[in-house]
């Protein structure tokens, strides 16, 4: 803010600086041309910062969006990581409790090994390999042969069931175990690449965030240059009025050394128009009613009629009327306020006001009520020498 007005400050001591020795070093006429100028120039930097201060925040908003949707990835991002680091803490536990569970299992195991052991071990003991068709035989009677049978099944499908406990057991031990260790490894990865992916989103965020700090800067500026041109501009009000002040000293002696008659009133014939350069448009057929003239819509010849009328005096309103009116003269004669034909889309198709210094103020097709040069260029090949005095 403090960069802001002191740029204020400067251009309004530069605005003030430049206007009184202009009109005490040239004339009323030649000043009248460069405040015209200037004031096309001014309207120009002006139009050149509303569009760039237009593109600045465009960008901005862009800007804006994107770090919305980053902002809100962030959040999301957070939330997955939050919901992954849950998950760990619970599949955690549930390692952990089928860490309890296995020390039961492998008591049942350490059980059943012993069971097994003591088996073979009696066995051992009777001194001999004692076969189930030994103790068949070795019946002494029929009943006898019964009950050994059905002991021989009873302890055989009980070493059976204990065998393939023991191998389920094992198996279940061994399942469970890769399972959980399985999701814990993969949960522990999208722990970890959800954090490297939250990494990266906050360095785009913060590149977002100095981007919008540079462009904010730069809004200051254009702002700034904009709020420059428009005080120079405002101070075109003064240098106009030091211009009529000095012009209302001449008129007299003006008057006095030319045998123009209305020589009083081309100050006003010629400068009637500038509050127009920068805010018309060229329309042709323009410039015969109230609307178009209140809103700067002139074609050449209607710009020319009506700029005479400001200064009380009636010219025709087609350039065929206008190269008939008055008396023509040579170009070593030309003075202000002569009109000036030029050869554009037919023979005298396009007229303007002379201003002096090989320049002229009319309504251009492409620009609007605005001052040109015709000493070079496009104009001073379209000039056909046609010069007419009112």
């Amino acid at each position: 803010m403090k960069r802001m007005v002191m740029v204020l400050c400067t251009s309004i001591m530069f605005a003030m600086g430049f206007v009184t020795p202009l009109v005490q070093a040239e004339s009323v006429n030649d000043l009248a041309i460069k405040k015209a100028e200037m004031k096309e120039k001014i309207q120009a930097s002006i139009s050149k910062a509303d569009q760039e201060v237009s593109q600045v925040n465009n960008e901005i908003t862009g800007l804006n969006k994107q770090i919305q949707q980053v902002d809100q990835a962030i959040r999301d991002n957070q939330n997955k990581i939050v919901k992954a680091e849950a998950d760990i803490v619970e599949t955690t536990s549930e390692i952990k409790q089928l860490e309890k569970e296995l020390v039961e299992i492998e008591k049942r195991i350490t059980k059943r090994n012993e069971q097994l052991k003591e088996r073979a071990k009696s066995y051992q003991e009777s001194g001999r390999d004692v076969s189930y068709l030994e103790v068949l035989l070795g019946s002494e009677s029929f009943s006898d042969f019964v009950d050994r049978v059905g002991a021989v099944v009873m302890i055989a499908e009980a070493d059976r069931e204990l065998l393939e406990q023991y191998e389920a057991d094992k198996k279940d031990h061994k399942n469970k175990q890769d399972s959980l260790q399985q999701k814990l490894a993969d949960l522990s990865e999208k722990k970890a690449d959800l954090e490297g992916m939250q990494a990266q989103l906050k360095e785009q965020q913060k590149q977002y965030a100095l981007r919008k700090e540079q462009l904010a800067k730069i809004e200051e500026k254009k702002i700034a240059s904009k709020a420059e041109s428009h005080i120079k501009a405002s101070n075109l009000t003064v240098t106009k009025q030091k211009l009529d002040s000095q012009a209302n000293l001449t008129d007299g002696a003006a008057a006095q050394n030319t045998n123009r008659g209305t020589n009083g009133n081309i100050k006003t014939v010629i400068t009637a128009g500038y509050k127009y350069i920068g805010n018309s448009v060229y329309v042709f057929g323009g410039g015969r009613n109230a609307y178009d003239i209140a809103n700067g819509r002139f074609d050449c010849s209607g710009f020319v009629h009506w700029a005479f009328s400001q200064a009380g005096i009636k010219v025709g309103s087609s350039t065929d009327s206008l190269k008939n009116s008055g008396r023509q003269i040579s170009v070593k004669e030309m003075q202000p306020g002569d009109l000036v034909f030029f050869d554009t889309f037919k023979k005298d198709g396009h007229v303007g006001i002379y201003i002096g210094k090989g320049k002229f103020i009319g309504s251009q097709s492409s620009t609007g009520v605005a001052i040109a040069d015709m000493s070079t260029g496009y104009w001073k090949q379209k000039f056909n020498g046609r010069v007419v005095r009112i």
